[in-house]
């Protein structure tokens, strides 16, 4: 095996979860923040657009995600700090012939320079989740170090201490 893959990922057995299809971004949203699969649905459906048995777009994802930035996510109660991750963690740099470069990180490669956090991981036509070092996928996708990360969030888990916060 190539990656550590957790199965909870393809373990959502709810009928909601069996009547869908294209439904990565919801499986992904729902590892990552550990809700169940019905909040993670009602997330993407309310927040990305989602429409029931299609993909989420990704420019939806990405635009939200962006505003996200600044406000963060709620999800089933929990609430979430969200980060962008820009250029400088999504693509390696290279110099080639004097010239500077950048290519799309593998997900090995993103997995190594990531080792601890929780992040919603676009990759072509998928979402995935990568979960301090390990993915949240379809076990099929262990053999598949090699794919390319095109976008990826990181959700940061704010704790609810009671007290009252007046910076956030």
């Amino acid at each position: 095996m190539y990656l550590k893959v957790n199965n909870k990922y393809s373990a959502f057995d709810s009928e909601l979860a069996k009547s869908e299809k294209n439904d990565c971004v919801v499986r992904s949203v729902a590892s990552a923040a550990e809700v169940t699969y019905k909040a993670a649905h009602d997330f993407c459906k309310e927040v990305f657009g989602r429409e029931d048995k299609r993909g989420t777009n990704n420019f939806s994802i990405s635009a939200q995600m962006l505003n996200a930035e600044t406000s963060g996510i709620e999800i089933e109660g929990k609430k979430f700090g969200v980060k962008v991750l820009g250029r400088g963690r999504i693509k390696n740099r290279y110099k080639l012939y004097g010239e500077i470069i950048y290519r799309k990180k593998t997900l090995k490669s993103f997995i190594q320079d990531n080792p601890k956090g929780n992040y919603l991981v676009m990759i072509a036509n998928h979402a995935l989740t990568v979960k301090d070092g390990e993915v949240y996928d379809w076990t099929a996708n262990t053999y598949k170090p090699t794919t390319k990360v095109t976008a990826a969030y990181e959700l940061i888990e704010k704790q609810n201490s009671g007290q009252l916060n007046l910076f956030d």
